[in-house]
């Protein structure tokens, strides 16, 4: 006898292939609750996470051509200039030559850290973007506090931050 499988289930393999493959993906793409990162920035110097356990860290997907990324940029710089217990960190996440992120560096400076991804092999302990920006305020004790899909503000952030030191 020749089965196939629509002759099997008549239908229901894809409806059972698609809740597997949402199950796994839940697991493959779930974000631990204390998340790993360790990034080279731009200038060369190595970057991690685990550094700066005991402050807030900011960690914000941008990309150049990111008209609401470019917005949020100057607020974050004053929330990393203004809070000794905050830190940021840009990624940059779009595929193109770092020395075209540095140029576009020169017209919109930061003081925080900026590194940028392989965005085919983004940082795995982080949910691959969905949109721009992204950002995800990790709690001094390294676990996840909130993630943000879309701009941010420095008020959104001080409030989850417990506000202005």
């Amino acid at each position: 006898m020749n089965l196939t499988r629509n002759s099997v289930f008549k239908g229901k393999p894809s409806l059972i292939w698609l809740a597997s493959l949402l199950l796994l993906g839940a697991v493959v793409h779930a974000s631990p609750e204390k998340p790993e990162l360790n990034v080279t920035q731009l200038d060369g110097t190595p970057w991690s996470l685990a550094d700066h356990r005991g402050k807030w860290v900011v960690v914000n997907y941008w990309a150049t051509w990111c008209t609401p990324c470019i917005k949020e940029m100057p607020e974050l710089n004053e929330l990393h200039l203004e809070r000794d217990d905050v830190e940021v960190i840009g990624l940059a996440f779009e595929e193109t030559e770092a020395d075209d992120i540095r140029k576009f560096l020169t017209v919109r400076p930061v003081d925080f850290p900026i590194a940028q991804l392989d965005v085919f092999e983004p940082p795995a302990d982080f949910d691959v973007p969905r949109g721009l920006p992204m950002t995800y305020l990790i709690a001094p004790d390294g676990s996840v506090a909130k993630k943000y899909l879309g701009p941010i503000t420095k008020a959104e952030l001080e409030e989850a931050t417990g506000g202005a030191h």
